[in-house]
C-alpha cells in the first residue's frame, strides 16, 4: 500500500529546508522563494487591456478595483514545478507565514495552482520540532479578511504611486517616486532638518560646586549646580526656544539667565561663604524590566545596540526565524505565550538565583492600536530556551548578536525589579553679590541627585538602551553623603561654565522608527523597507547613524505639502491604517474604502485622488525647486543637484555655484553660501592660454571636485566648425549644437590653487593615444571613474598609477594585454570566505569578490551578496539560501523574449483575483 504524498509550500529555501528536516518522508517541501505574482507595469498588459479600465495602474478603478495580476518572469518556472509536484500529491498544505502578506502569498498560490486535492492553511510563529507537529494537528482556512487588506494596501499604494510620481517627474526630477508612507516618512525628515535651520544659538551659564559632607568617618564629595538665584529658577538649555530667546513661559517666571560676568561673580562669592544643607530627600528607587521585543522595538534597540540599519535588522532577524532560532520577527504584539514565560522564568532563575525571579508572571499587553495578537513577541524559539554559549558555534556575526539580544531582553522581561533608593540633597548659601550703591546678599540654592542601586534584579541580564536627548541630564547619579537638614558641608571649589543651546538632534533609524509608530503611520513590519526605499530614491543620506534630508526631499515635500496635503498629512495617514486594519478584520468594505478614496466621498464632500491630482492646475516648477537662503541668495534644485544663484546687478549675470555633497541643509548658511560662490566663481582661476587654440584655460570647483576646462568664444558652434555651410542650409530647421568645452578632472595628486597651465592642458589632452597594436587597433590611456586605464576597442585594462597615463609606452601597454585579464587590473585573489557545501547541489559554496562586489558561488550559479550581508558574518545557510533563490529564478530572460512572455497572462481569468478562489 503506497503512503500519501503531501506537498507542503513555504516562502523561503531556508524555511522549507529546516521544516523539511522535521516532517518524514511522505512530505515534500517547497518555497516560492515570495511573492509569485504581482500586478504588472500597464506596459505590460495586453495590447486589448491597455485602453480599458485596467490601462493606467493594472487595477480597474471603473468598476470594483479588481486587480490584474500576472505571474513573474522569473517565477514561471518556480510555477511549472509546483504544479508538477502537485500533481503527485494527496494533500496541500500553504504554510506560509501567518500576517497579511503571508496569507497573501498562499492565496495567490492557491489561485494560480488550482488544487483538486484537499487545501489546509498551516501556521506557526516559530520553526521547531514541537511547534510543526502542532501546526500539523492545527490547520485553518485560509483567512480571506487578512487577503483583503493586503490586497487593498498593494492597490492603495499603486494608486498612490502611480498619481503623484508622474507629477513629480514633470516639475522635479525623472526616475523620482512618491508613496503613501515613504512620503510622510520623508516629510518627517525634512520638517526635523528645517528646525534645524531655523534653530539660533543662545548662550548661557551655569554655577557648578564640588562640596564634601557627611560623618567624619565617612567624608564623601558630590557635585552640586545652583538652580535657584533669589528664589527665581536660573535658566538651563530647555528653558530657551528654536529661536535662541527664553521661552515665554520662563521669560514669564523670571528665570535668571546668567551671563558670564554674572555666573562668575556668583562662584566666586559662593567659595567665599559656608553652604549648609537646606533639606535631604530620599526615596525608594523600582525600575521595571522593558517588554519583550516587538518589531519597532527590535529594530530601535538593534540600531542602538548593534549599530544595524533596520533591513539588516529584519534580514538577519528573517534567517534566524527561517532556522528556528527565534519565533516569527513581524510583530506588534508584547504579549509571551504561556510555555515561554515558564522558559524564561526557569531560565532566570537557573542563571541568576530564585531571587531574581518575581513570585507571579509578568504579562504584557500590546503597545500599539490595532496590534495583531495572534502573534507573540519576538523571542527565542522552542518550549526551552537555548542560551547565546549555546547557539555561539552554530551562529556567526550579525545573527549571533541579534539572537543575544533577543534572549537577553526576553528572559529579563520575567526577572525582578530593579531596586534601590534616590536622595536629593538641596544646599543654601548666602553669597555677596554687587548691587546698587554696594554689596547685597542674595540667597543661592543648589542641588544634588544621586540612585544607589541595591538589586539589580533585571538588570544582571539586560538594561534598554535610549536615544539621545536634546539636552542631557544634568546632574548624573552619584553616591550622596549621609546629610541631615541643618549640616555644614565644606566649599571645595566653585566654577561657572558657558554653554550653548543644541538644535533638535536628527533622526536615526530607531528614533524614526519610534516616532512613526507613535504617530501610527506606516506597520512596523514595513518600516524597515520605507527606510531603505527614501534612502535609495535619494531623499535621505546617512551620516553615521543619523537622517540627513538631501535638498531633493525638500523640492518634493514643498511640492506635497503645497498641492496634496492630504497625502503628506500624519493622521490622515495615521487614519488609513486604522482603515486598512477594520478591513482586515472584516468591519470594512474594500470596494466602498478604495472608492471613496480614489474617486471622493459624496457623503462628506471630501474629494478623491484623482480629482485632487486633475485639479491641481499648473505648479510654478521654478518655485517648487527654490529656497531662499538669505542675502540675496537662492538654492535651486536642478536635474544634476543642487546648486546656489544670485541675481545679477547693473545688467550683469548672476553668480551661480554648486553645493557639494557633503554640506547638509542645516549648514548652509548665508556665510557658507557666500563662501561657495566666491570659491567656484564662474570665471574660475585663469591659467593661461592654450598655444594650440588660443582658448584660456581656467581651474575650477564643481559639484564633484575640481577640474579643468576651456573657455570657448561665443559664437564658437558647430556651424562655425564645420567645413562648409551646406550641411547647415538643407536642414534650417536643426538647431546646431554647440561645442562642448574639454574638460578634465585633477588627479589625486594634484591642487586646485597650485595646479599650472602646463598640468592642464595634460589632462585636456586626454585621452592619449598610446600607439596601435599589431592588428592596427588603437591603445589610449585614459583617466575614469575607477581610475587610470588603458583601452583597447572594448578591451580596458587597469593601470598602477595616474602618471602611467602620461608616460607609458606602446611596449609596456602590449606588455599588459598580454597578461590575462584581470578585475580592473588586480591579480587573481583567492576566495574571501568558505562556506562550506551546498547541501542542493553538494559542490563547495565560497565568498569572491566580483566586479559588482562579492557574491557566492558554487561553481556554477553565482548569487551578488545584498546590501546588508557582511563579508565576515555571512552564514552558510544565507549563502546557500541565495544561491537557491537564484537557481529559482532561472536564468534571465532576454529583452527580445519579453513579448512572448506576455501571451502567456491574456487570460484574465487566470489572473485576475476571483471570489470562487476565496472559497478554496
Amino acid at each position: 500500500m503506497t503512503s500519501s504524498r503531501k506537498l507542503v509550500i513555504v516562502e523561503s529555501p531556508a524555511k522549507a529546508r529546516t521544516i523539511g528536516g522535521y516532517l518524514g518522508p511522505d512530505f515534500d517541501v517547497e518555497a516560492s522563494v515570495g511573492h509569485i505574482r504581482d500586478l504588472p507595469q500597464p506596459s505590460e498588459l495586453p495590447a486589448d487591456m491597455k485602453k480599458g479600465p485596467y490601462g493606467k495602474f493594472a487595477v480597474d478603478v471603473e468598476g470594483d478595483f479588481d486587480p490584474y495580476y500576472v505571474v513573474d518572469s522569473d517565477k514561471k518556472k518556480k510555477v511549472t514545478e509546483l504544479k508538477r509536484l502537485l500533481k503527485d500529491s494527496d494533500e496541500l498544505y500553504l504554510a506560509t507565514d501567518e500576517d497579511r502578506e503571508g496569507e497573501a502569498i498562499a492565496w495567490h498560490l492557491l489561485d494560480v495552482l488550482k488544487p483538486k486535492v484537499p487545501v489546509k492553511r498551516m501556521v506557526f510563529h516559530e520553526i521547531t520540532k514541537e511547534a510543526i507537529t502542532r501546526a500539523l494537528d492545527s490547520t485553518r482556512e485560509l483567512d480571506t479578511r487578512l487577503v483583503d487588506a493586503q490586497e487593498t494596501r498593494r492597490i492603495l499604494d499603486r494608486l498612490v504611486g502611480y498619481e503623484v510620481s508622474p507629477l513629480l517627474w514633470r516639475k522635479i526630477k525623472p526616475g523620482i517616486s512618491a508613496g503613501r508612507v515613504q512620503s510622510v516618512a520623508t516629510r518627517m525628515v525634512v520638517e526635523r532638518e528645517r528646525e534645524r535651520m531655523a534653530f539660533r544659538s543662545a548662550s548661557y551659564w551655569d554655577v557648578k560646586g564640588t562640596f564634601t559632607g557627611g560623618p567624619a568617618d565617612d567624608r564623601t564629595a558630590f557635585t552640586a549646580r545652583l538652580v535657584t538665584l533669589d528664589g527665581k529658577k536660573v535658566a538651563a538649555g530647555r528653558d530657551f526656544g528654536d529661536d535662541g530667546l527664553l521661552k515665554p513661559a520662563a521669560a514669564k517666571a523670571g528665570t535668571v539667565h546668567l551671563d558670564q560676568a554674572l555666573a562668575t561673580e556668583v562662584a566666586t562669592a559662593l567659595e567665599r561663604v559656608e553652604a549648609r544643607v537646606a533639606s535631604m530627600e530620599t526615596k525608594p528607587y523600582t525600575r521595571r524590566p522593558a517588554a519583550p521585543f516587538t518589531t519597532s522595538t527590535l529594530q530601535q534597540e538593534a540600531s542602538r545596540k548593534l549599530r544595524m540599519s533596520a533591513r539588516e535588522t529584519m534580514r538577519t532577524a528573517q534567517g534566524l526565524y527561517e532556522n528556528g532560532f527565534i519565533t516569527y520577527m513581524r510583530t506588534d504584539s508584547s504579549a509571551l505565550s504561556g510555555q515561554a514565560i515558564s522558559a524564561a522564568r526557569r531560565q532566570a532563575a537557573e542563571l541568576y538565583g530564585s531571587e531574581y525571579v518575581p513570585e507571579k508572571p509578568r504579562v504584557y499587553g500590546a503597545k500599539s492600536k490595532g496590534a495583531q495578537e495572534a502573534h507573540e513577541a519576538i523571542r527565542p524559539a522552542g518550549d526551552s530556551f537555548r542560551t547565546p554559549a549555546q547557539v555561539a558555534g552554530k551562529l556567526s556575526g550579525a545573527q549571533f548578536r541579534l539572537y543575544e539580544l533577543i534572549w537577553k531582553r526576553t528572559v529579563a522581561s520575567q526577572m525582578a525589579d530593579a531596586r534601590g533608593s534616590t536622595a536629593t540633597v538641596r544646599l543654601a548659601a548666602r553669597p555677596e553679590l554687587a548691587g546698587d550703591g554696594g554689596t547685597r546678599t542674595a540667597a543661592a540654592e543648589l542641588t544634588a541627585s544621586g540612585t544607589v542601586i541595591t538589586f539589580r534584579g533585571f538588570m544582571a541580564a539586560y538594561e534598554e538602551g535610549r536615544d539621545a536627548d536634546r539636552y542631557e541630564k544634568d546632574d548624573k547619579d552619584a553616591r550622596l553623603p549621609k546629610v541631615s537638614e541643618g549640616d555644614a558641608v565644606t566649599t571645595d571649589e566653585v566654577t561657572a561654565e558657558g554653554h550653548e543651546t543644541t538644535p533638535p538632534p536628527r533622526y536615526t533609524e530607531a528614533s524614526l522608527v519610534k516616532a512613526m509608530e507613535e504617530r501610527g503611520i506606516g506597520r512596523p513590519s514595513t518600516y524597515a523597507a520605507t527606510i531603505s526605499v527614501i534612502t535609495d530614491r535619494g531623499y535621505v543620506e546617512r551620516r553615521g547613524q543619523a537622517l540627513v534630508p538631501t535638498w531633493l526631499a525638500f523640492s518634493v515635500v514643498r511640492l506635497l505639502e503645497e498641492n496634496l496635503p492630504r497625502l503628506v498629512d500624519y493622521d490622515f495617514t495615521a487614519e488609513m491604517e486604522s482603515d486598512l486594519d477594520r478591513i482586515a478584520a472584516g468591519a470594512e468594505d474594500r470596494v466602498g474604502w478604495l472608492a471613496r478614496f480614489y474617486r471622493g466621498d459624496d457623503a462628506t464632500d471630501r474629494p478623491g485622488l484623482k480629482n485632487l491630482v486633475e485639479g491641481l492646475g499648473d505648479i510654478d516648477a521654478r518655485a517648487v525647486n527654490s529656497i531662499d537662503i538669505g542675502g540675496g541668495i537662492t538654492l535651486r534644485v536642478g536635474r544634476y543637484g543642487p546648486y546656489l544663484e544670485t541675481a545679477g546687478t547693473d545688467g550683469q549675470e548672476g553668480r551661480r555655484a554648486s553645493v557639494p555633497d557633503e554640506v547638509a541643509p542645516d549648514e548652509l548658511t548665508v556665510d557658507k553660501a557666500r563662501e561657495l560662490l566666491e570659491k567656484q566663481a564662474d570665471d574660475g582661476r585663469e591659467l593661461g592660454t592654450d598655444p594650440a587654440t588660443g582658448h584660456t584655460i581656467i581651474a575650477k570647483n564643481g559639484r564633484f571636485g575640481p577640474y579643468v576646462t576651456e573657455v570657448l568664444p561665443e559664437d564658437d558652434d558647430a556651424t562655425d566648425a564645420a567645413p562648409s555651410g551646406t550641411a547647415a542650409k538643407k536642414k534650417p530647421a536643426k538647431k546646431a549644437a554647440k561645442v562642448k568645452p574639454r574638460t578634465g578632472s585633477l588627479l589625486k595628486s594634484m591642487q586646485l590653487e597650485t595646479v599650472d597651465l602646463e598640468q592642464a592642458l595634460k589632462l585636456l589632452s586626454l585621452p592619449r593615444v598610446v600607439g596601435a597594436d599589431t592588428e592596427g587597433v588603437e591603445i589610449t590611456a585614459q583617466n575614469g571613474r575607477y581610475g587610470p586605464y588603458l583601452k583597447k576597442g572594448t578591451d580596458s585594462r587597469s593601470l598602477a598609477t595616474e602618471e602611467q597615463i602620461f608616460d607609458i609606452t606602446l611596449e609596456e601597454a602590449l606588455a599588459i594585454y598580454a597578461q590575462p585579464k584581470t578585475r580592473r587590473g588586480a591579480t587573481a585573489k583567492p576566495p574571501l570566505r568558505e562556506l562550506g557545501e551546498d547541501p542542493t547541489t553538494g559542490r563547495p559554496v565560497v565568498v569572491k569578490d566580483g566586479r559588482f562586489g562579492p557574491y557566492v558561488t558554487d561553481g556554477e550559479t553565482n548569487a551578488t551578496l545584498r546590501k546588508d550581508d557582511d563579508v565576515e558574518s555571512i552564514t552558510p545557510e544565507r549563502g546557500y539560501d541565495l544561491l537557491a533563490e537564484k537557481r529559482a529564478k532561472g536564468p534571465a530572460k532576454k529583452p527580445a523574449r519579453k513579448p512572448a512572455a506576455r501571451k502567456t497572462t491574456t487570460k484574465k481569468a487566470a489572473t485576475t483575483r476571483k471570489s470562487p478562489a476565496k472559497k478554496a
